[in-house]
């Protein structure tokens, strides 16, 4: 990211010392007595403001756990998350990118961007502005009079983006966003949104299994282990955000050598229970 990116419009800048998302002591437990799971934690976890975390482990590690407790769409069993220093609140705050788009297939893509700035307050003059300056951050600019279903599966979630963007929110939270498309798509995609989070500076929260989607998208990587989910690997990832193309960042010698080390954590934690660090 810059280091020092522009202010998303129209949102008042967070206090120096307020971290975009602030976790401490969490952990979540599904279910009660015999039939207890305990998904998540503890966990203690610090995001400043303009970072872009991505968080890697195995199936079961309490990735999406911990992303929809950050979202408040569920309660921490114990422990405490703010976001901005406030608890969270669904749908106040921050955008969300799930694995599947969840657009309204009866409305256009800009329709379905439109919907997303109604929804967050954008009068129309401002709203009939605003559709066609996300739709060309995300690279749609000429589908926007197209039915959902008239686009590719990879154009969906670019659509996805753009409404999560359309909010202003500060923290952008991604669930396996591009886990269901093909290679080429995954890749031109994760370099959308590398590019997106370097304009807007907006903090983003992404969860992967990929270890290659990890250090290419993350200024940090935090690897979890197997459940309950806890902290094996807290990587600082230090490649530049900008000034390379895709295919230069990934033939450096950092860039492998962080593929190895953090390929070798998740390997490790998967085999982790109630460990860390």
């Amino acid at each position: 990211m810059p280091s020092n990116p522009e202010p998303v419009a129209g949102l008042a800048p967070a206090p120096e010392d307020v971290a975009a998302v602030d976790v401490s002591e969490l952990e979540h437990v599904y279910g009660d007595g015999r039939s207890a799971v305990t998904a998540l934690g503890p966990i203690s976890l610090r995001v400043p403001t303009g970072s872009f975390l991505v968080i890697v482990g195995a199936s079961g590690c309490g990735k999406s756990t911990l992303l929809r407790l950050i979202a408040g769409f569920e309660r921490p069993t114990s422990g405490t998350v703010r976001t901005g220093g406030e608890e969270p609140v669904p749908g106040r705050g921050a955008g969300v990118v799930f694995q599947q788009p969840r657009l309204f297939p009866w409305k256009t893509v800009g329709g379905n961007v439109d919907l997303a700035l109604r929804y967050a307050g954008v009068p129309k003059p401002e709203r009939a502005r605003r559709v066609p300056e996300l739709l060309e951050r995300v690279g749609l600019h000429d589908v926007a009079d197209r039915r959902i279903w008239q686009i590719s599966g990879g154009q969906q979630q670019r659509v996805a983006i753009a409404r999560a963007l359309a909010g202003d929110d500060p923290l952008l939270l991604l669930d396996e966003p591009f886990a269901a498309l093909d290679a080429l798509t995954r890749e031109r995609l994760q370099e959308d949104l590398r590019r997106v989070s370097t304009e807007t500076g907006r903090t983003s929260v992404f969860v992967t299994h990929s270890v290659d989607e990890a250090v290419f998208l993350g200024s940090r990587v935090v690897v979890l282990t197997h459940r309950p989910g806890r902290i094996a690997l807290d990587l600082e990832v230090g490649l530049p955000r900008t000034g390379l193309e895709p295919d230069e960042l990934r033939a450096l010698p950092e860039y492998a050598a962080l593929r190895t080390t953090i390929g070798h954590a998740v390997r490790t934690a998967a085999a982790l229970e109630g460990e860390t660090r």
